[in-house]
């Protein structure tokens, strides 16, 4: 028995994390196993830390939006950590009328939506932002954006469902999910058999790897991305900062430290033996594009990088939900990058649609079967 549970989650991520707890709120015992020995020790706890609606893919904005409303301003209070929770705007900066064009797509989708999210000139960014360079010629801008942090957010749900009796077992890899009269029976270790009446797979890319072992095929690729983290500064702006193509993204933290992601374009390139890897090249790519927009952090000194893995849905969107050809398996993966700031709200949404209660937001854009072939 004590390797049964209702619910057995793969993945000790944030979106693995606040699973737990919303279905452990309910009354469900749940275990998570954790390949790595350490929970979140990967993109959920070093990313930009956006909790951003602006810039998303219309089908996610509803998730989003509703987490922002209801989750995220009193999170610290209900986990007893503080996430660093700052909603303050997020500017998403052009310096071509390329960039502009690209803003303004994503904007007038937004605000069809019914985000608070509208396009600025260069003179009105650089008055919320003085620090930007002249070369902003504009911006979109959502006021009701913001930024926490990725390490205190997950280990805080981490904590809080370990409280509430969720059993995490780190350095435990599942090799496989095993049927049982054509229903998911059990998650399978090296070392251990585990037995769940419903199991979740929310494990990155590798959640494309677990699931093929029942048939099932998700269509996402690894991406790598680096993200580097300056020495404390004087306090400069509290947006969120991003750009129309997002080769750069970040925030200034409570500390003082500044936090920023970007690409180079090399990312393929950069991998020894299926390891990503910090590299000078990127480091210094990154940095040039930011001293373009912060001139004013030229001098800024970088104290460690990180390179990772993110999952990338081939629409850009997770999936979230029931597998039907498996009945009682849940997937939660192919954030793209997006799911730090969507974790609180899909978590939310799975706990609900697992224990037969409604979720507070339609979950069929994010459907697995979305992949299934028209006849």
């Amino acid at each position: 028995m004590q390797n049964t549970a209702d619910v057995v989650i793969v993945g000790g991520g944030i979106i693995g994390c606040a699973s737990a707890y919303y279905l452990a709120k309910k009354g469900v015992s749940v275990i998570v196993l954790e390949s790595d020995g350490s929970i979140g020790n990967g993109g959920s706890s070093r990313n930009g830390g956006g909790v951003r609606q602006s810039g998303r893919d219309p089908r996610e904005l509803p998730m989003v939006m509703w987490g922002i409303r209801h989750l995220w301003p009193t999170l610290s209070e209900e986990l007893g950590v503080d996430v660093e929770y700052t909603q303050k705007g997020n500017l998403r900066l052009g310096k071509t009328e390329t960039h502009l064009k690209i803003l303004r797509k994503l904007t007038d989708g937004a605000a069809a939506c019914g985000l608070d999210v509208k396009m600025i000139d260069g003179d009105e960014v650089r008055r919320i932002n003085p620090y930007l360079s002249g070369e902003v010629i504009g911006a979109s801008w959502c006021p009701t954006d913001g930024h926490a942090n990725p390490l205190t957010a997950t280990l805080g749900f981490y904590k809080r469902a370990r409280e509430m009796g969720v059993r995490f077992l780190t350095g435990e890899p599942v090799t496989r999910l095993q049927k049982r009269k054509g229903k998911i029976g059990s998650v399978i270790t090296p070392n251990n058999v585990y037995a769940g009446e419903k199991v979740l797979v929310a494990a990155g890319y590798e959640s494309r790897v677990i699931a093929g072992t029942v048939g099932i095929d998700i269509p996402m690729q690894k991406v790598k991305v680096e993200c580097l983290v300056t020495e404390a500064e004087a306090y400069l702006f509290q947006q969120m900062l991003g750009t129309a193509e997002a080769d750069f993204y970040g925030h200034q933290t409570k500390h003082g430290s500044f936090v920023f992601g970007g690409s180079t374009g090399l990312e393929p390139c950069n991998i020894d033996n299926g390891t990503p890897v910090s590299s000078s090249i990127a480091a210094s790519c990154i940095c040039r594009g930011i001293m373009k927009y912060f001139p004013a952090l030229s001098d800024a000194k970088i104290i460690r990088t990180w390179a990772g893995w993110i999952d990338e849905c081939a629409d850009k969107i997770p999936v979230i939900g029931p597998v039907e050809e498996v009945p009682g398996m849940y997937l939660a993966c192919g954030f793209t990058g997006h799911g730090f700031g969507i974790s609180p709200g899909a978590a939310y949404s799975i706990a609900e649609i697992m224990t037969g209660g409604c979720p507070p937001v339609d979950l069929v854009p994010f459907r697995y079967d979305r992949f299934r072939a028209k006849i």
